[in-house]
């Protein structure tokens, strides 16, 4: 293996700065680390990250549409922010609840601080792709256009297009006595249109912007028409503009009086009565089905909209002035997707061929159970190819001596190729038993229609377990060899979706250990059957013993230091937000264990706090691939142990979901991690930000005398081509 670079020192950034909640190096009473002003907030701390998303927007140092890319990811990601998380907070506030976290800031108190924090992105955000993408687009050829601004020959293409492709799609709907109000799916976008009649009266129209079309409308260019300019050349209208300006058409004999766009997010979130569900399919499928009528929780208008329209939209979508957003230039971030897909390689990032690691390089008639024997092999995608666990699963299905196959599928996404291996498992007879955790938000569909298709062809088909949802990444073949049975079992921190396996860092394990696959198989019993199983060989399972194990672990750390030798904890994750582990790093940082944390997301523990975290660093890496994997470094003085799995430090995870946390036990395996994962992450001083005890962010950049480090980069810059 290469040699990575080690990990900066502490030395790097400025100095921490400090809330006064104890005198500096004084070590605080037990009972203090439960001051609600030693944990961040649940839903800024969420925000903070995607502050990081518009960072990377705002990055020159990014190719240029990939920068496009990330304001797209970022109104994306508000999207779903609320319809899940201000929808829940908005419930607490009309249902009375009272109930805070371990910040103790109320649900009204977080709406506000919200409303603050997502009002600057949106204002940022605007200025981020008016006054810096839409002109360096321009410059590349890529020109946004105002239909107003058209010249004869583009009007008239977008002219067409109306007619020939838009038209026939529209459905103009009045307002009147006769004719409610409409219903507003949501994330639409809309246009609320006021018009006159020959008889003087005003009224009103809504108008939906089809989401079934190109959202922007090309039209040529006249430097490419006269040949100035090499390359593909791009000229795009937004479609609600051209719709717009063919309002008369829509209403013929109506004298159109104003047109503005209006964008409606709702509550999305499925609120599942699990006890009192008889079919837990059915109510999932009738939830997918309500989540377009919930309650109205944003309502983004044009800051050109007036009064009169907005009171309008107010009374009858019945929704808080506060939870109304002006926003100028693009109503919906989402949309931008189309111009970052655009065909300019150019200006994107450089595309790679995933590796195949040396331990899958078959010889002679090895296949990859002979290979998995051999040694336990680790993936890191997507800088080694996913494409291992599909032929892993392939080869189970067609192989006659695999006698039964057993899967959990969270997000496996549409056309899966995990699933076909699946349905040619059943049809060559062996025992399929698939858990399909229908709850994955925002997969529900996708999910139900796999469930269903894998139920057709005799597939014993499981939905999850009454009050958790099951998130662990566990595949278990059973073959027979010989007079004996060994047990396959692959394991993972992302899901069985090939698409984001190229999108994300997720680390992917096989193994023929037979206590981990013992281990496999009682876990499948608990999922499929009845189990009340507390004891597990080496897997950590959430709900069972995953808190409790990690907690023994952390506290050795803790006796190890204080019988002086050097305790160091590396944990890497998406989310730390349970306040009972978060408690527990701040004991151990008290007593002098070294941490660090490598948080993507939501990390709500204050680090550099003196006296109670100042031995606590937090970084944070947002880059060209979404970091997902979840590492946990225990230094155990030198006796090294390394656990990865799907499970976050969240109490919803911890409490209430299936996870599992599995142990990496050979001596080169942990070393790589160290030294090749976790060291290269702790180094990068490009992509990474440096968390502050008020929950902020800064940049790390590198010394005067250091290299620059982009920590996907150095991944990717290693690859072992096999072409």
């Amino acid at each position: 293996m290469s040699s990575a670079p080690r990990p900066a020192g502490r030395r790097r950034g400025r100095a921490l700065p400090a809330p006064s909640l104890v005198e500096p190096h004084a070590a605080p009473p037990s009972s203090q680390l439960d001051d609600p002003r030693l944990y961040l907030n649940r839903e800024l701390s969420l925000l903070a990250f995607q502050r990081r998303v518009l960072e990377e927007a705002q990055d020159v140092g990014n190719p240029l549409l990939e920068r496009v890319k990330f304001l797209a990811i970022l109104g994306s990601n508000l999207d779903e922010f609320f319809m899940v998380r201000v929808s829940a907070l908005k419930h607490q506030v009309e249902a009375g609840i009272l109930e805070v976290g371990p910040d103790a800031m109320p649900p009204a108190s977080q709406l506000q601080a919200i409303r603050a924090v997502v009002s600057e992105l949106f204002r940022d955000a605007r200025r981020c792709w008016q006054n810096e993408l839409m002109p360096a687009l321009a410059e590349q050829g890529i020109q946004i256009l105002d239909y107003a601004a058209l010249s004869d020959a583009q009007r008239a293409e977008a002219d067409a297009y109306f007619h020939e492709t838009i038209y026939p799609v529209l459905t103009p709907l009045a307002v009147d006595p006769g004719r409610p109000f409409p219903h507003i799916s949501n994330l639409s976008l809309n246009l609320a249109i006021q018009v006159r009649g020959r008889d003087g009266a005003v009224r009103f129209a809504r108008v939906k912007v089809p989401d079934t079309l190109p959202q922007l409308i090309p039209v040529e260019t006249g430097a490419r028409r006269q040949g100035r300019l090499r390359g593909p050349r791009y000229g795009l209208v937004w479609i609600e503009q051209v719709i717009t300006a063919h309002l008369p058409t829509l209403f013929p004999g109506m004298e159109i009086l104003a047109a503005h766009p209006f964008h409606v997010t709702r509550d999305a979130d499925i609120e599942i009565q699990e006890l009192e569900a008889a079919d837990l399919l059915e109510t999932i499928e009738e939830g997918v089905r309500q989540r377009r009528f919930g309650m109205v929780v944003r309502l983004k208008i044009s800051e050109e909209m007036p009064e009169d329209i907005l009171d309008f939209l107010v009374e009858n979508l019945e929704i808080d002035t506060e939870d109304i957003y002006r926003v100028a230039g693009p109503l919906w971030l989402s949309r931008l997707w189309r111009i970052a897909s655009l065909d300019r390689p150019d200006l994107k990032e450089h595309p790679f061929v995933p590796a195949l690691p040396a331990a899958l390089e078959a010889k002679d008639e090895e296949d990859i159970f002979a290979l998995i024997r051999r040694r336990n092999i680790l993936l890191h995608h997507p800088f080694d190819s996913f494409q291992p666990v599909v032929d892993f699963l392939k080869k189970a299905a067609a192989d006659p001596d695999v006698l039964a196959i057993k899967m959990t599928l969270y997000r496996i996404g549409r056309n899966s190729p995990v699933v076909e291996a699946l349905l040619e498992a059943m049809e060559n007879g062996k025992q399929v038993a698939v858990l399909v955790e229908l709850k994955a938000r925002f997969d529900e569909e996708s999910n139900i229609e796999w469930a269903r298709a894998l139920e057709r062809e005799g597939v014993h088909v499981v939905y999850g377990l009454v009050g958790l949802k099951i998130h662990s990444k566990i595949a278990l073949v059973v073959r027979r060899e010989g007079k004996a049975i060994r047990r396959y079992v692959h394991l993972a921190t992302g899901n069985y979706n090939p698409v984001t396996a190229h999108l994300y860092t997720d680390l992917g394990y096989f193994t023929c250990d037979e206590q981990i696959g013992a281990d496999a198989t009682d876990l499948f019993n608990y999922l499929t059957g009845y189990s009340a199983k507390r004891e597990y060989r080496k897997l950590l399972v959430a709900p069972v013993n995953l808190r409790g194990r990690l907690e023994e672990l952390i506290h050795r750390e803790i006796i190890r230091q204080r019988n002086g030798e050097a305790g160091h904890l590396i944990f890497k994750m998406n989310a730390l937000a349970d306040k009972g582990m978060i408690r527990l790093l701040y004991e151990a940082s008290q007593a002098g264990v070294r941490i660090d944390l490598l948080v993507r997301g939501i990390c709500c523990l204050r680090p550099g706090l003196p006296g109670i975290s100042e031995n606590i660093r937090v970084t944070s890496v947002v880059g060209r691939f979404l970091e997902h994997s979840r590492i946990y470094y225990f230094r155990n003085g030198g006796q090294e142990e390394v656990y990865v799995g799907s499970a976050d430090l969240m109490h919803r995870n911890i409490s209430r979901r299936v996870e599992v946390v599995f142990p990496v036990e050979d001596a080169g395996l942990i070393r790589h991690l160290r030294d090749e994962v976790l060291s290269v992450y702790m180094a990068d001083n490009v992509k990474a930000r440096l968390m502050l005890p008020d929950g902020g962010y800064a940049r790390v950049k590198p010394a005067p005398d250091e290299k620059s480090l982009n920590s996907q980069e150095w991944f990717l810059s290693r690859l072992k081509r096999t072409d």
